[in-house]
């Protein structure tokens, strides 16, 4: 029945700080604006992300998402660069045995990965 996932929401309570987030900071390709309303998504290459203001939409308010993992080729290289734009991250570089982690937030307090699996998946 299920296909595909077309995009995640990513709530904001301040939208032109969040576009500033994830178009300048992470550097994500911008897709669609929602006209004048406080939506526009973001493409990573395989997922779509839409940063909307729900409340604005008539959806529910809510607080922070769960964590979206974004894959980088190397976490320390990708940390490095964030941290010079000023992002901070939760705690060191983590090595699960299979991948690399770093965790972070967005301004609204979203939990994000930077993300690197080393070891091949089996089936």
């Amino acid at each position: 029945m299920i296909t595909g996932t077309d995009f995640v929401v990513v709530p904001t309570k301040d939208f032109a700080r969040a576009v500033t987030f994830y178009g300048d900071t992470l550097e994500l390709t911008p897709g669609i604006r929602y006209g004048d309303h406080p939506g526009a998504e973001f493409e990573t290459g395989d997922l779509t992300l839409a940063v909307m203001d729900l409340e604005f939409f008539g959806g529910p308010a809510c607080g922070p998402s769960g964590p979206i993992a974004f894959r980088v080729d190397d976490v320390a290289e990708a940390r490095a660069a964030l941290e010079r734009k000023g992002v901070v991250f939760t705690g060191d570089i983590v090595d699960s045995g299979v991948c690399h982690q770093a965790f972070f937030a967005d301004p609204d307090g979203n939990p994000l990965i930077l993300h690197h699996r080393y070891v091949p998946r089996t089936s």
